[in-house]
């Protein structure tokens, strides 16, 4: 009889185990990402310094794949978290930019935000709503705020990853940046800058290379240490060099701008010799993207221009059925091809208001 008994206390209590036994996750979220600017000093370090400080990996995109990325990324089950670094927005895709986030928020995907552009104050409060963590300082490139945010986790090279940014992003005048730049030779830090600069416009084709500029920062090299850099800026430089030639002959002028379309170099490499030799406060250089039916326009303005180009970029580009915007001496767009004359004239009317 005790025998009896012992046995169905034993099934009672096996069947109890089987009750309260949690389920185990078949799929945990453990991926950490990156999706940072592809273009600029700025969001290529930004980058090394996230996967210093984190992990994961990186994801490089221009403004105009930045949606199609971070789409991509949100179907990831295996997403836990997600940063996105110097990608500003336009009144074109802000608020698709918020719909997308909220739905990694509702999947429990921890989402930080970090950039330098101004963002319509709206958005701002849009994206505090769904608790999407806001690193956002118009005064200060997107490297200094990520190595300000996360230095604790970084290494003692950090500090001149974000001090090359903010030269590159002409902000190292600015509070934090100044006093990253003032621990090291200002010439030393100048041509490391420039160095890592003409290797990222050198390579935009070259998707490879610019994770491997990625991955060598966040490993604490220098730009000037990572092998044929120095090389590479020469090759750059000869080309900046024609430039030059070139923008003398065909630039062309309005009241308020100087203008030029570029046929075989960037337009963000020809922008700051428009904006020079044309003797106006604001340079626009653009090139055609064929394959898209588009203009990659860039702006930049001069020291004395009191206006903020990347608010009026911003509205007149998406007027035009593109996008833009940026800082307020240094922004881009993207126009429909059809309409980049007609953004010439109506930008350099805006800049008499």
């Amino acid at each position: 009889m005790v025998a009896a008994k012992t046995k169905k206390a034993t099934k009672a209590s096996k069947k109890i185990t089987k009750t309260t036994k949690k389920p185990t996750k078949t799929n945990p979220r453990t991926k950490v990402v990156c999706i940072s600017h592809k273009e600029d000093a700025d969001g290529i370090s930004s980058a090394a310094l996230i996967r210093q400080a984190f992990g994961g990996d990186s994801i490089l995109v221009d403004y105009p794949g930045q949606m199609e990325a971070i789409q991509k990324v949100s179907t990831d089950e295996k997403l836990k978290s997600l940063y996105i670094c110097d990608l500003g927005l336009s009144k074109k895709n802000q608020d698709e930019f918020v719909e997308l986030l909220r739905i990694l928020k509702k999947n429990h995907v921890t989402v930080t935000y970090i950039d330098h552009h101004d963002i319509d104050p709206k958005i701002v409060k849009d994206l505090e709503k769904i608790k999407v963590k806001m690193i956002h300082d118009i005064n200060e490139c997107t490297t200094v705020q990520v190595y300000n945010a996360f230095k604790s986790k970084l290494s003692d090279h950090a500090p001149f990853i974000a001090a090359c940014a903010a030269i590159t992003d002409y902000m190292e005048d600015r509070p934090l940046g100044s006093k990253l730049l003032q621990i090291y030779d200002r010439q030393f830090a100048l041509i490391n800058a420039t160095v890592l600069t003409y290797n990222i416009v050198g390579h935009q084709k070259d998707p490879d290379y610019l994770l491997y500029l990625v991955e060598e920062l966040a490993e604490s090299k220098f730009p000037h240490e990572i092998p044929n850099t120095f090389e590479f800026a020469q090759i750059q430089v000869e080309k900046l060099a024609l430039i030059i030639a070139k923008v003398k002959q065909g630039m062309k002028t309005m009241k308020n701008i100087g203008y030029m379309e570029i046929m075989d170099s960037g337009a963000s490499g020809a922008v700051n010799f428009v904006l020079g030799l044309s003797g106006k406060d604001v340079g626009v250089a653009y090139k055609e993207r064929v394959d898209h039916g588009i203009y990659a326009v860039s702006v930049r303005g001069s020291k004395s221009c009191k206006i903020h180009l990347g608010k009026i970029v911003n509205l007149l580009a998406t007027e035009l059925g593109g996008s833009g915007g940026g800082h307020d001496k240094a922004c881009g767009a993207v126009i429909p091809k059809p309409k980049i004359q007609t953004f010439l004239k109506e930008f350099n009317k805006k800049l008499n208001q």
